[in-house]
């Protein structure tokens, strides 16, 4: 499945948004973050060397409905915020991505990691543009699970297979002798290894699909 990294630039008159930028060295960590009756409620750790300046700037500002600073100590708290409009939820709401916690908000820019099918992904940058936030795609890789795609002894020998060598080129281990080693007859090993790597090279091209170019082999 997909996995893409994401800068987003934070529009002005967001709270965070605003903060961040008026103190470009202050990290904002957003812990948890939920939609509320009246708009969302999250949770986040600030760490900033002017930190009482900065509470008191997201205190008033007039997007946020309630600040509670939970724990303090030195350059660094943690809180729980309110507001009306939580822009950061609404785009991953309308695409039915879930937003991957925690992530990194800093002079008015958040980094976020997300791991969706294409189309979701495709959904997500539609859903930025309508709510205005604009957003840079950094990085997007292929991201296996192998737990969700392979059954407990397909991992188990596909783990097996690498550990001696069987991938290595050259190979450093045939597949009798990977048989062997397991106490499996050759011919289970070759078509449990077989069936995990057709669910690995399906599952990893459908991802690669829409990047990899057509070309003619010679």
């Amino acid at each position: 499945m997909p996995r893409a990294n994401l800068t987003l630039t934070l529009p002005e008159d967001v709270w965070i948004g605003d903060v961040s930028r008026a103190y470009p060295d202050a990290q904002f960590r957003i812990l948890s973050a939920f939609p509320a009756e009246n708009g969302g409620v999250g949770l986040a750790e600030v760490s900033a060397d002017d930190l009482g300046a900065v509470l008191t700037e997201i205190q008033h500002h007039e997007s946020l409905a309630e600040l509670y600073v939970l724990q303090r100590h030195q350059d660094t708290a943690l809180i729980q915020f309110e507001t009306p409009m939580p822009l950061l939820l609404l785009p991953v709401q309308g695409s039915g991505i879930p937003l991957e916690m925690p992530f990194t908000i800093r002079d008015g820019e958040a980094e976020w990691e997300i791991t969706a099918p294409q189309d979701r992904l495709s959904e997500l940058g539609t859903q930025l543009e309508e709510f205005g936030i604009s957003f840079t795609v950094n990085d997007v890789s292929q991201h296996i699970e192998p737990t969700r795609l392979l059954t407990a002894k397909q991992l188990q020998l596909v783990r097996e297979a690498v550990d001696r060598g069987y991938y290595d080129t050259p190979r450093c281990c045939s597949l009798t002798e990977l048989a062997d080693e397991l106490g499996i007859a050759k011919s289970t090993c070759s078509e449990t290894l077989h069936r995990a790597e057709e669910k690995i090279i399906k599952e990893f091209m459908e991802g690669a699909a829409d990047s990899v170019p057509d070309s003619t082999f010679a």
